[in-house]
């Protein structure tokens, strides 16, 4: 199974006034722009997914319609185990559920994105520190059976390379 990593795209800084609960907070209108770009990049490098989950926080969630919109992949389904103050290794169990996919792309947040890749990559969520700026993706090659460890780094590029392409 080919992982595709991404974080979501910039969004407005926190601020308790307008987004008390900030799980609310939303992509600003340049982020979203932005991430336009970035997702039709991520079209010519990933052309097909076959399910899309995201983290259901504002944010992400917008950057997965995005996505969806412009990258041409699937509608967005929720996964709690993308939330930003979750540990990594849900998504394992997220990603066994899909097991039958061949490409799954996950929207979720930092530092739990670049955990999550080491933790594929090497069992250790701290070994490998990938920056993963907002709307920056990677792809990663699972090979059954799912287990940490045992994934291999496909590639990783930030945003300004993505809107690049």
């Amino acid at each position: 199974m080919q992982v595709v990593i991404v974080r979501h795209a910039v969004a407005f800084d926190r601020d308790p006034t307008q987004w008390p609960d900030d799980r609310q907070r939303p992509l600003t209108e340049e982020g979203e722009m932005k991430m336009r770009r970035a997702a039709r990049g991520l079209r010519s490098l990933v052309p097909k997914v076959d399910v899309l989950l995201s983290s259901p926080w504002k944010r992400a969630w917008q950057t997965a319609e995005v996505l969806h919109e412009e990258a041409g992949w699937p509608s967005p389904k929720s996964c709690e185990a993308l939330e930003g103050d979750r540990n990594h290794r849900g998504v394992l169990t997220a990603l066994r559920e899909v097991s039958g996919a061949e490409t799954v792309a996950l929207v979720g947040h930092e530092p739990q994105s670049h955990r999550l890749a080491s933790y594929l990559l090497t069992g250790d969520a701290a070994r490998v520190l990938l920056e993963f700026k907002k709307g920056a993706a990677a792809a990663l090659l699972i090979e059954s059976p799912f287990r940490a460890g045992t994934a291999r780094l496909l590639w990783f590029l930030p945003p300004r390379a993505l809107r690049g392409l």
